[in-house]
């Protein structure tokens, strides 16, 4: 019965005040992020977002929404060393975020246009 005294990883909720915003990278600009020589990005303003350039490609940045969190998470020692009582491995949780912002191949001669969804009643309301 040595499982239960096992109390296994603590977790401890310390938010850190940053506000945290995750990308998703295309396969292509994370080959080039990795390179010997990664390219300069530069992100600019256009009519219908904001659009990341690298080179000859630009992508779109678009927010998605999950109704799913997104929990970040950080090593840390739960309680702090002594001489006495060493510190415990556990993990603090750093942020919690509902969104993501994804990437969308953006061409010089066709511009991405934000797609109007609507809200769910102006979606499904019509046929009533």
């Amino acid at each position: 019965m040595s499982s239960q005294n096992d109390s296994g990883v603590p977790v401890v909720h310390a938010p850190d005040g940053v506000g945290y915003r995750l990308i998703e990278l295309p396969p292509e600009l994370l080959e080039a992020l990795e390179s010997p020589n990664p390219p300069n990005l530069s992100l600019e303003a256009s009519a219908a977002s904001a659009v990341l350039k690298c080179g000859s490609q630009e992508w779109a940045l678009r927010q998605k929404n999950t109704s799913n969190a997104l929990i970040l998470l950080k090593p840390d020692d739960i309680n702090a060393s002594t001489a006495s009582s060493p510190g415990r491995a556990g993990l603090k949780l750093i942020s919690t975020t509902h969104d993501t912002i994804e990437l969308v191949p953006e061409s010089a001669d066709k511009p991405a246009v934000p797609l109007s969804r609507g809200k769910w009643h102006e979606k499904f309301a019509r046929g009533r």
